[in-house]
């Protein structure tokens, strides 16, 4: 398939075409925001409510939309509550449905729609690719979106984090005619989606109170292999094609870090910080593609990354140009602080897989310090349902300190708190610290090597923290 080869999808949205303003409930999430800023870039005047106002709401309000941060009916523009034609009210799931907002537009029968169900319709004018898995999806949705503009392939592409190289969560070109897309599986919202070429990264169980058990989330992934374009392509692990390989009009890829599959890496050192891989796909070998990025599990979406590409006919040397000059995802493995004697770290990880493959990462880059992890666990239901799993991967640090839960869309589970994983944990370093001590906790603290960890609002901490362990650099 070559670059030049893309059929120009468009299927006129009359309904997208001719809005003028859109109300964003839950504007502050990364996916919805991502949304808000390509509403924006159409024209439409976009109005929002978020409970908080972070640094991302602080820039999508310089870029001119309007943000109000506590639920009030009042705020909400006359000609959405009028159902005035040009209008349209996109809203999150993580949206507690106690919500006065979202009550007010539940009773005048104000049709609500989801953020995948949007993107899907978006998407419809596009040949999509989509990243779908429990982990890796932003990373490797970031990598294709760079990999295509670095290769002169126009692209859209709308991302679960903001790419270093981009400064964005979203990517826009006027000529574009291919989207990216970061499909999430949670509350089925990938099933949206009608991709012309898939990639999926993992299996590994998450979002159980959405799906009970991990038979369903795979039957949900398998119910999205079904929504690819005939003669389309899936691209996945060897060991989960067994799981999606139902049909017989797409074809099959399959990538890994070091088993021979059809794009692996056959030769993978580390020199200064940095891998460098031989890429294989079967037919030839792309030597020597240096990634400026840490973990072996991020040599592994690399190669997802290059096989989408090579699958689109590009250059495998632009394809390798384009891998060495990516940067990374803010709060992806973010190094802040990097001395002799003191590291700091920023990572996104929630899941216990997520975590111990950051913290083995961390461990292979710094085999002889002390690694110190302050982990926010992120929803009640997933800390309950995978308490073992976080109290054996977070056993990996030298030191553990554990926030409380962060709830976000959940009410409290009886019994289940932070101290339960500190209680499971192996390690002997180990506490639990209300986030208003934290500071002031680590002010006193021998650091080496400091991990933040969490998908909550942990990520508030990061400049106090840097701002607090760079007065220990200019000591040293």
């Amino acid at each position: 398939m070559g670059v030049n080869q893309f059929n120009d999808n468009s299927t006129s949205h009359k309904w997208l075409e001719g809005l003028r303003l859109v109300y964003f409930l839950g504007i502050g999430g990364i996916g919805m925001s991502a949304l808000a800023r390509y509403f924006l870039a159409q024209g439409c005047k976009v109005v929002g409510y978020d409970k908080t106002k972070t640094t991302l709401t602080e820039q999508l309000e310089n870029e001119g939309m309007i943000i109000h941060y506590q639920e009030d009916i009042n705020q909400i523009p006359e000609s959405i509550k009028k159902l005035e034609e040009g209008t349209l009210v996109v809203f999150t799931p993580a949206i507690p449905t106690d919500n006065k907002e979202f009550q007010f537009f539940k009773k005048k029968g104000i049709r609500l729609h989801k953020r995948a169900e949007v993107l899907g319709l978006i998407s419809q004018n596009y040949f999509t690719i989509a990243i779908a898995g429990t982990h890796g999806k932003t990373t490797t949705s970031s990598m294709i979106a760079h990999v295509l503009n670095e290769s002169g392939v126009d692209c859209n592409a709308f991302l679960g984090g903001i790419s270093i190289n981009f400064n964005s969560n979203l990517l826009l070109n006027d000529k574009a005619k291919i989207m990216v897309v970061e499909a999430d599986e949670y509350d089925r919202s990938f099933l949206t989606l009608s991709p012309d070429i898939a990639l999926v990264t993992s299996l590994d169980a998450d979002h159980l109170d959405i799906y009970g058990d991990k038979n369903q989330m795979v039957a949900t992934y398998a119910a999205f292999v079904d929504k690819i374009k005939p003669a389309g392509t899936l691209i996945s692990k060897k060991q989960q094609l067994t799981h999606l390989n139902k049909r017989t009009d797409i074809n099959y890829l399959s990538y890994s870090v070091a088993e021979s599959t059809d794009f692996f890496a056959s030769k993978t050192e580390i020199a200064a910080g940095n891998y460098i891989v031989d890429i294989n796909n079967q037919t030839s070998i792309t030597k020597s593609v240096k990634l400026g990025f840490p973990g072996i599990h991020n040599v592994e979406n690399a190669i997802g990354a290059f096989a989408i590409a090579d699958v689109m006919g590009i250059d495998k040397q632009k394809i390798k140009s384009a891998l060495e000059s990516y940067q990374g995802v803010k709060r992806r493995f973010e190094t802040h602080i990097k001395t002799k004697n003191l590291v700091y770290i920023d990572d996104y990880a929630h899941h216990p897989s997520e975590l111990a493959m950051c913290i083995k990462s961390v461990k292979e880059l710094y085999p002889n310090k002390k690694i110190t992890g302050i982990f926010q666990p992120h929803l009640f239901s997933r800390t309950r349902d995978f308490l073992e799993g976080f109290a054996q991967s977070l056993s990996l640090l030298d030191e553990l300190i554990l926030l409380d839960i962060y709830p976000a869309r959940e009410l409290p589970i009886t019994g289940i708190t932070s101290q339960l994983i500190a209680d499971k944990a192996t390690i002997a370093n180990k506490c639990v610290v209300k986030k208003e001590q934290l500071l002031t906790y680590l002010s006193d603290k021998k650091i080496e090597v400091l991990l933040t960890l969490g998908a909550g609002d942990i990520d508030v901490f990061v400049q106090p923290i840097t701002e607090l362990l760079s007065k220990r650099v200019k000591v040293e």
